[in-house]
């Protein structure tokens, strides 16, 4: 993989990895360039295939899988998703430095690549906020709920390995969230 070192955003669902990811591609669009993800999970309501992420058959994904395509895969509420190397390279093609949103399964896997991102993790400043967060979408049923808090709790756990992140941002307040990230982006 050639090109500016990829930045990996990891963090359990609700933390504000995305909203902090969007407004970082609006502010610094020909900087930064978001790896469009693999998954087999259905479209939520306003998601684009292509754009929020690339929505394919478990054949499909498994397949190429196989093949040595993904550099990262992970399964989670029984759906797949993985970060392609064709997903990296055609950000690292209009040389952007390439920007990941992986879970943390998948950073322990690209520690075992040659990718070698700054890796910072995105985290709530407690879980009751985070159930909040979640419960306010209105995306979740009840029980897929219920697998997201236990899946943060376990994601921040693991978070604190040392060295497994080179940046810990408590998402508290948007705004200072942003300057931190855009501190460590910008150097």
């Amino acid at each position: 993989m050639q090109g500016p070192r990829p930045v990996v955003l990891s963090g359990p669902s609700g933390a504000g990895k995305s909203t902090l990811l969007k407004k970082l591609l609006k502010d610094y669009e020909n900087v930064f360039g978001f790896s469009v993800s693999h998954t087999t999970r259905q479209p939520r309501p306003g998601e684009v295939n292509g754009k929020d992420y690339h929505f394919v058959t478990r054949e499909e994904m498994q397949k190429e899988i196989d093949a040595g395509e993904f550099i990262e895969h992970a399964e989670f509420s029984g759906n797949m998703y993985g970060t392609s190397k064709g997903a990296v390279q055609a950000v690292q093609a209009q040389s952007q430095i390439c920007v990941l949103d992986i879970d943390i399964q998948g950073v322990k896997n690209i520690k075992r690549t040659d990718l070698n991102p700054i890796y910072i993790f995105v985290q709530p400043p407690s879980i009751d906020i985070l159930e909040k967060r979640l419960r306010d979408r209105k995306t979740e049923t009840e029980d897929s709920l219920l697998k997201r808090l236990t899946a943060a709790r376990v994601d921040l756990e693991l978070s604190k390995e040392p060295g497994l992140f080179d940046l810990v941002i408590i998402n508290d307040d948007l705004e200072k969230a942003y300057s931190e990230l855009k501190e460590v982006l910008l150097e």
